[in-house]
């Protein structure tokens, strides 16, 4: 469950439904597939400068993005 704020503050929250069986499996693994390919470009789209800003090398980018949740040094990412 997300909680949003509307225009005048007051809290809503929402609860998200995915579909389930066979059509959800494939929404989440298409979703999941077009996310790694936008990190994959933002992350190849950087200098050599920046990734170092970040902590990482232009070898690691295949890395980051089709394991966004773990950091190659052993820290959490933070989505």
């Amino acid at each position: 469950m997300s909680t949003t704020y509307d225009t005048i503050g007051l809290p809503r929250t929402s609860v998200s439904i995915k579909p389930a069986g066979v059509f959800g499996r494939f929404r989440d693994a298409l979703l999941e597939r077009l996310l790694r390919q936008k990190v994959h470009a933002i992350l190849s789209g950087l200098s050599d400068h920046e990734l170092r800003d970040i902590g990482t090398t232009r070898g690691e980018i295949d890395y980051v993005a089709y394991h966004r949740d773990v950091d190659p040094r052993g820290s959490l990412f933070v989505e």
